[in-house]
């Protein structure tokens, strides 16, 4: 089964949390923030959304942050993935 986004949408995965702080202390699963990294799965096509045309800036397989409270969370096949508009998409990292 493959999720295929519709308009201005942008399907992620979400990068692993970090398990251990940088002085190498290892954080309990509970104490864990959750990432705003994730990898661009699929991409919708675009188009006209609210009256104005929206062409996509982001592509498959880049690495993305997008805002915290945003998309709507999905499982399928035991994966998950967050379906997000472009326009919470903050940054592409390169």
């Amino acid at each position: 089964m493959k999720l295929v986004p519709l308009t201005d949408r942008v399907v992620l995965k979400q990068c692993e949390a970090e398990e251990t702080t940088k002085s190498g202390i290892i954080l309990a699963s509970a104490a864990q923030e959750k990432p705003q990294e994730a990898m661009v799965i699929a991409v919708g096509p675009g188009g006209i959304v609210d009256g104005k045309e929206i062409t996509m800036q982001v592509k498959e397989g880049q690495k993305v942050i997008y805002s915290k409270y945003s998309g709507t969370e999905v499982k399928l096949e035991g994966e998950e993935y967050i379906i997000v508009r472009q326009n919470d998409i903050l940054a592409v990292v390169e």
